[in-house]
């Protein structure tokens, strides 16, 4: 039996105001093509197949469309929802869906009924589970996301003691030695977000979401990671999916998804950074610009985009900047002139006192307040 293992889709989400749905599109072609290419006998969505619990229009199309290709291609899919998916939404007619072979898993309740396949392999879905949503619900005595999982866990180990099959569960958890990215969703609770992989022991293969770096955690226990980059931590990492063979063994094979764009992380001087040859290899990238000028360069993203049209992203560094101001912000403006505060502001920003002309500019707008409040 050939599983693809896929995850975090985020359909609808932008990246640093870029709109990634082409990008999107593009992985749905990528991910039809696999199944056909690698005769895929069931397609694994571990959660987050959205953005947010309410999609844009043309994302719910997107989906819509995905779904409806890879039925065409008559293969199984099995998908959860994450902790960005309405549960509600997501879970809407998954009854009606599943005589056409799409199985959505976003209820608690339906944990413990697997999805079979052809051979007898048992799939099941473990939707993100809200740790206080579920307490209550499942007379749980200890709270958070271990105690959550564990209960789900006993749920499926329960069917699974009457089936002779090979077994598969999806989650959506930060599972304990995974590594994360800047673009995922806190969902620590009690400052505890982590739960032990010996949760899920006895399992041929689990299928994990929510961390967008693809992770080997144990040769049956993966994160395939989201099929594109959400943030610029990511620069490093590779995308795609995780085609694996249950048989005798377990084997995992990753396939590697289209990049709509480079990502990288420039550090230095803005004069350096418009004129080094070093940088030319950069200069279709998504761009993430940290300028250590002792002063702040006027026009910097202008005169960055000039040589690379797609900077994103721009913080200022100075090198060699003295020591901040420990005192809190209500102490270092009491009794001092607004004026003087927008001065230091200016200061403050650039990494050098405001110019005559724009403190006169200041005092200006300063007068012109006053007049109209004056006026009231």
């Amino acid at each position: 039996m050939r599983l693809l293992h896929t995850s975090d889709w985020h359909l609808g989400r932008s990246f640093h105001r870029e709109d990634m749905l082409g990008a999107q599109a593009r992985y749905v072609d990528h991910l039809v093509g696999t199944v056909r290419s690698e005769r895929v006998d069931a397609v694994l969505v571990s959660g987050d197949l959205y953005d947010r619990a309410l999609p844009p229009v043309d994302a719910v199309a997107l989906c819509n469309e995905a779904l409806r290709r890879l039925v065409a291609e008559k293969v199984r899919v099995v998908v959860i929802s994450g902790n960005h998916d309405s549960a509600q939404r997501l879970g809407f007619g998954a009854d009606l869906m599943d005589a056409a072979g799409v199985h959505v898993r976003a209820d608690p309740d339906s944990v413990g009924r697997p999805v079979l396949l052809d051979d007898g392999t048992a799939i099941h879905g473990i939707p993100y589970l809200e740790p206080e949503a579920v307490r209550g619900r499942w007379e749980l005595t200890e709270r958070g996301h271990t105690a959550a999982l564990a209960e789900a866990m006993r749920r499926v180990r329960a069917d699974l003691a009457t089936r002779d099959g090979r077994s598969v569960v999806l989650a959506h958890a930060f599972v304990t030695g995974g590594e994360a990215s800047d673009s995922e969703r806190d969902i620590s609770v009690g400052g505890v977000a982590s739960v032990p992989m010996s949760v899920f022991d006895g399992v041929d293969y689990v299928a994990l979401g929510h961390l967008h770096g693809r992770q080997r955690i144990s040769d049956t226990v993966r994160y395939s990671g989201s099929p594109l980059a959400y943030s610029f931590s990511e620069e490093h990492q590779v995308k795609g999916a995780w085609l694996v063979d249950l048989g005798e063994t377990t084997r995992a094979e990753f396939v590697e998804a289209p990049v709509p764009r480079r990502l990288a992380r420039l550090r230095g001087r803005l004069d350096d950074l418009l004129t080094g040859d070093r940088w030319a290899a950069h200069e279709d990238r998504w761009l993430q610009v940290t300028l250590t000028d002792p002063a702040r360069p006027e026009g910097a993203m202008d005169r960055l985009r000039r040589r690379f049209p797609h900077t994103l992203a721009l913080a200022f560094e100075p090198e060699g900047a003295p020591a901040g101001d420990d005192r809190g912000w209500a102490e270092r403006v009491r009794d001092r002139p607004q004026i003087e505060i927008a001065y230091d502001f200016v200061g403050e920003v650039r990494g050098e006192p405001a110019r005559d002309d724009e403190r006169a500019l200041l005092r200006e707008a300063f007068e012109c307040c006053r007049q109209v409040e004056a006026g009231r």
